[in-house]
């Protein structure tokens, strides 16, 4: 792609981000994204095929930075609670310039068969990132369990974080003070709750628990 190429799409993308946040995904149309950017709509068209492949831009934008946030703070042998703090921080931190529009593109999101969904194939390869960002949390940290809830801890720990940006997404508390509560709170409860897995007594809930998301997942593919 050469450097006009390059800065038309970038011109594009922000045009569009711009949108969203001032009109909402719904009333911002494509030729509306054309005209404020200054190119044709057949132009705009050639980079990207509808408003869904702005917001697939964005979470792709959001997982490398948040990728490369987290990796420098992250600690070897560290207790899985703690480098689970330190990633989710980093993902509320990436996401921050988007909190005027988290709610609205929450709400595109959660539609039935939505694109945008990051449950959707078209999601794929963000989800992927992700799931293999919290994957490295897990090689690197302390008191991780292992066998098959541990073969399933990355897609379980990825949609807690999920979680977490949708309570980030709609919380109005000064400073996203909930928010920050919820992110130094939760991974130590996380982190308990998968110590006890490891006990014999709770054998039978935790093979209940990963029969569950092996059937889900089949279901899902």
């Amino acid at each position: 792609m050469t450097t006009k190429s390059e800065a038309t799409r970038e011109v594009l993308v922000e045009t569009a981000l711009r949108l969203f946040r001032e009109r909402g995904y719904e009333k911002t149309t494509m030729r509306l994204i054309a005209t404020e950017a200054g190119v044709s709509q057949g132009n705009a068209y050639y980079y990207f095929d509808g408003k869904d492949a702005f917001v697939q831009e964005l979470y792709r934008r959001i997982q490398v930075e948040h990728r490369r946030l987290a990796e420098p703070r992250l600690r070897e042998g560290a207790p899985l609670a703690q480098n689970l703090r330190v990633l989710w921080e980093a993902g509320i931190e990436v996401n921050a310039p988007y909190h005027d529009f988290g709610s609205t593109m929450l709400h595109v999101a959660l539609r039935p068969g939505a694109g945008v969904s990051p449950f959707s194939a078209e999601s794929a390869s963000p989800r992927d990132e992700a799931i293999a960002l919290v994957r490295h949390v897990l090689v690197i940290s302390s008191e991780v369990p292992r066998g098959r809830l541990g073969e399933q801890l990355p897609v379980l720990l990825w949609t807690a974080y999920l979680g977490v940006v949708l309570h980030w997404a709609v919380d109005d508390s000064p400073g996203l003070k909930r928010t920050q509560t919820l992110v130094e709170g939760a991974p130590p409860i996380v982190g308990k709750l998968l110590s006890l897995a490891r006990l014999p007594f709770a054998r039978g809930v935790t093979g209940d628990l990963t029969d569950l998301i092996d059937r889900l997942s089949k279901e899902q593919k």
